[in-house]
């Protein structure tokens, strides 16, 4: 069985430059290669919504309850 943390090393989210939540470990593995995939297809236009997102909102940040998230999920269904 795969552990949390060799999914985050794995997924390389260090390496995308971009905050991430501290509780992402609280997601599934699935939930945290969305949120991965959703980070890497982000344009500097939306990397720039996104860090002033988090840095706003601080604890009360979540990502999959972000718009930016939600549309992409959505399009990614269709």
């Amino acid at each position: 069985m795969t552990t949390i943390i060799e999914i985050i090393d794995k997924l390389k989210f260090d390496d995308l430059g971009l905050p991430i939540p501290t509780n992402i470990t609280m997601f599934s593995e699935e939930e945290q290669n969305d949120i991965y995939q959703y980070l890497i297809n982000l344009d500097e236009h939306q990397k720039k919504a996104y860090r002033i997102a988090y840095q706003h909102l601080g604890t009360s940040f979540h990502i999959m309850r972000s718009n930016g998230f939600q549309d992409w999920k959505k399009k990614k269904t269709i």
